[in-house]
């Protein structure tokens, strides 16, 4: 079976779903978040391209990337960086080069399923304010009512900027069914999906590619939502319907 499709010149893909308008990398935002300490969530990256920041990340070991597969998807890796250890994502902590990575191969950028990747460093990311995040056993799943954390540099508004500071918002799972619900004749909430947040505190996409944590457990990647955003909930990658997968890839 291929598990995995190698990331060097990927082919570009808008985007999409059928009825509603997707947020994308460029409209990442957390709203309701408030400033958060790297040293408190010290497996978060922020995503580079080209030395702008575009996406989040984890850590997942030492030399290894978690991140949405529509963060990649179109990328060149040779222009890929991520900075570690740093509350600041255009300062500060250590930044490292991207030298390999894979995303799912059965992604599909229209539902967005599958959207999971993998991306190798040359170096080290590990050190002060820098470690790897804890990943949940092969099939774990989280039940609705799971209190969460979702991290990243996303629009705190609307039509804001960009934050400096790293930002976090706590938010409770949602169980599929529920969610399935909300997005019924949008789009189909897979095993590969799970839903956090609530009316009235809101993440479009917290970061795209960006983790949601249990604790210091990711059970969650930024994955996609619909605009307006304020009183949907968002759609994150299901790491634990995913583990094997990254086993596979990375090795880990």
């Amino acid at each position: 079976m291929q598990l995995a499709v190698f990331l060097f010149c990927l082919l570009g893909s808008a985007l999409a779903l059928p009825k509603a308008r997707m947020w994308t990398r460029d409209e990442s935002r957390i709203i309701g978040g408030s400033n958060a300490d790297i040293a408190d969530y010290p497996w978060q990256l922020s995503f580079q391209y080209s030395g702008s920041h575009i996406c989040g990340a984890s850590i997942i070991s030492s030399d290894w990337v978690l991140t949405a597969a529509h963060c990649v998807d179109g990328m060149y890796v040779n222009l890929m960086s991520f900075r570690a250890g740093s509350s600041t994502r255009g300062s500060g902590g250590t930044v490292l080069s991207a030298s390999t990575g894979y995303m799912h191969a059965y992604y599909d950028s229209n539902t967005i399923d599958y959207d999971i990747a993998v991306v190798q460093v040359s170096g080290s990311l590990l050190g002060t304010n820098a470690k790897a995040v804890t990943l949940p056993s092969a099939g774990y799943d989280p039940a609705g009512g799971l209190a969460v954390t979702i991290t990243g540099w996303g629009l705190t508004a609307t039509n804001g900027d960009l934050p400096t500071t790293l930002q976090k918002l706590d938010i409770s799972i949602i169980s599929r069914s529920e969610c399935q619900s909300i997005f019924s004749g949008i789009n189909t909430v897979t095993a590969r999906m799970v839903c956090a947040g609530s009316a009235g505190q809101s993440v479009c996409s917290g970061d795209s590619g960006g983790p949601l944590v249990s604790g210091s457990t990711q059970v969650g990647i930024v994955s996609w939502g619909v605009s307006p955003c304020e009183a949907s909930p968002g759609v994150y990658g299901n790491v634990g319907n995913l583990r094997s997968w990254i086993t596979s890839a990375a090795g880990v």
